[in-house]
């Protein structure tokens, strides 16, 4: 899956938290579920096109869909604030 965006690493080394796995409870029912998935098998058939923007990572976007589930938080400029606010 190389034609992705890929998300940032958590245990990149950053100013402030050290890690940003250190902010995410270690069995977040997010985290949980979403590595559950077999993302590959399930983008399997996911081309993404040549032109513009590469998409975003399968993982990554399933995370931000469960989230907003979870949370009821639907319209995607929503979704986008969220993530920006909640590290989890």
């Amino acid at each position: 899956m190389s034609h992705f965006i890929l998300g940032l690493d958590r245990q990149q080394a950053m100013v402030l938290p050290e890690r940003l796995d250190a902010n995410v409870y270690e069995h977040s029912s997010i985290d949980v579920f979403a590595d559950m998935l077999d993302v590959v098998v399930l983008g399997r058939n996911v081309e993404p096109a040549a032109t513009g923007w590469p998409s975003s990572h399968l993982g990554l976007m399933l995370r931000i869909y469960f989230f907003g589930y979870l949370y009821q938080v639907q319209p995607s400029r929503y979704l986008e604030r969220e993530c920006e606010r909640n590290l989890e």
